[in-house]
């Protein structure tokens, strides 16, 4: 199983206001192991940052001058993604800011290069509901150490986004965990013959039936008189 770990820096929040990629970094997990054959590349968006953005990762106009364009890089980009399934947090942001630099270029949208897109950030929603479910708050919750990022980096965030996957998806504690081990055990069970227990039956009381029953006269109400059972017992 190839799985690419896959993410962006951006000039700003918009691609269909003409926002550009800047950096891209992209991590390679061979059967849930690096590989550390990684992907990297700084971009020349050709149009200023937005202020915010700099500050989010520190990568300066005047850094990014001398920077190939996307089209320099697409061909390789593309060949290493090519078959992968692709993991990225938030993919809806990347995926949309790529879509819009293939389609500028004259080529197919990024789905049609990769074998699927897995979006973490909705992983991470559906294991901790009501919780922060950045990248940094998970680094936290599963103990991974992120304490190199002061600023956001595409490289260095996929990198612990891979991290965190692992953990998010095994519980296995470290990406370095030797895969030639395996553990196996032989259970036996005995057969069971449930005939012979008698399952007790416990009735409601008569306090608790009334109240069951203003319970559903309140939903009867509440609905409009549209209660389904009570037409089904009818």
């Amino acid at each position: 199983m190839r799985q690419i770990f896959l993410d962006t820096e951006t000039t700003g929040l918009s691609p269909e206001s003409g926002d550009r990629i800047i950096e891209i970094g992209c991590v390679e997990m061979l059967n849930r192991r690096l590989s550390g054959r990684n992907l990297h590349f700084y971009l020349n968006p050709e149009r200023p940052n937005s202020e915010d953005a700099v500050k989010v990762h520190g990568l300066t106009d005047e850094f990014l001058a001398d920077k190939p364009l996307f089209a320099a890089i697409a061909d390789e980009l593309l060949e290493y993604l090519s078959g992968a399934e692709i993991v990225i947090h938030n993919a809806g942001f990347d995926v949309g800011f790529l879509n819009e630099e293939l389609k500028r270029i004259g080529r197919p949208r990024f789905a049609e290069f990769v074998i699927g897109v897995s979006d973490s950030l909705t992983m991470a929603r559906e294991m901790f509901p009501g919780k922060s479910n950045s990248l940094d708050a998970l680094c936290k919750r599963l103990e991974v150490d992120n304490s190199n990022r002061a600023l956001h980096g595409a490289l260095l965030d996929a990198g612990l986004l891979a991290e965190v996957y692992i953990r998010m998806t095994r519980g296995q504690n470290s990406l370095v965990i030797d895969a030639g081990v395996v553990a196996t055990h032989d259970f036996a069970m005995a057969a069971v013959d449930l005939s012979a227990f008698e399952l007790p039956v416990l009735l409601a009381t008569a306090d608790e039936a009334d109240a069951h029953e203003q319970l559903l006269a309140a939903l009867d109400k509440a609905s409009g008189g549209k209660t389904v059972w009570r037409a089904l017992v009818a």
